[in-house]
């Protein structure tokens, strides 16, 4: 069950693509297709989102996505680089308005001092255009899937207002 938050934050993205009359698509790893989730609990969401990609493994990112094997190797699954990568990916192959991307560590374990549990990267296509964030969010395996897919839907609807 979603929370009231999330449900509220979807409604307000989904809003605003109806506006702008976009489809959107998700690129989703840490958060499994919660983004995707999320969008889809609101009535009429076929009208705006096309689809997602649950890419968890590497070597899907990979294949589906066509994130490069050297960003994934230089620079970690999680890590802005292969957030933009995800986003880029998914935008081109469903050929949507736009694209949203997580990838992070949920935990309780994988996290490192560079990268600590929590740590998820967010990437946002549209157009030619691509941005990534960052944020670590506090607390358990759920809280941080949870922080992510409101982070998403929040951070997104900041992000696409200004185009």
């Amino acid at each position: 069950m979603l929370a009231q938050s999330t449900t509220e934050l979807a409604a307000q993205f989904g809003l605003w693509l109806q506006q702008k009359n976009w489809r959107v698509a998700t690129a989703e790893s840490c958060s499994a297709g919660g983004i995707g989730y999320a969008i889809s609990a609101i009535a009429g969401s076929s009208a705006w989102l096309e689809g997602g990609l649950i890419t968890y493994s590497n070597e899907l990112k990979q294949r589906l996505l066509g994130v490069p094997a050297e960003d994934l190797q230089r620079f970690g699954a999680v890590s802005s680089e292969v957030a933009a990568a995800m986003a880029l990916g998914a935008l081109e192959r469903t050929q949507v308005d736009c694209a949203i991307a997580v990838t992070g560590i949920a935990g309780p374990d994988g996290g490192t001092a560079e990268k600590p549990v929590g740590l998820v990267w967010f990437g946002l296509a549209w157009a030619d255009q691509c941005v990534t964030w960052s944020k670590v969010f506090p607390g358990d395996r759920e809280a941080v899937r949870q922080a992510t897919i409101e982070e998403a839907l929040q951070g997104y609807k900041k992000i696409l207002d200004t185009v």
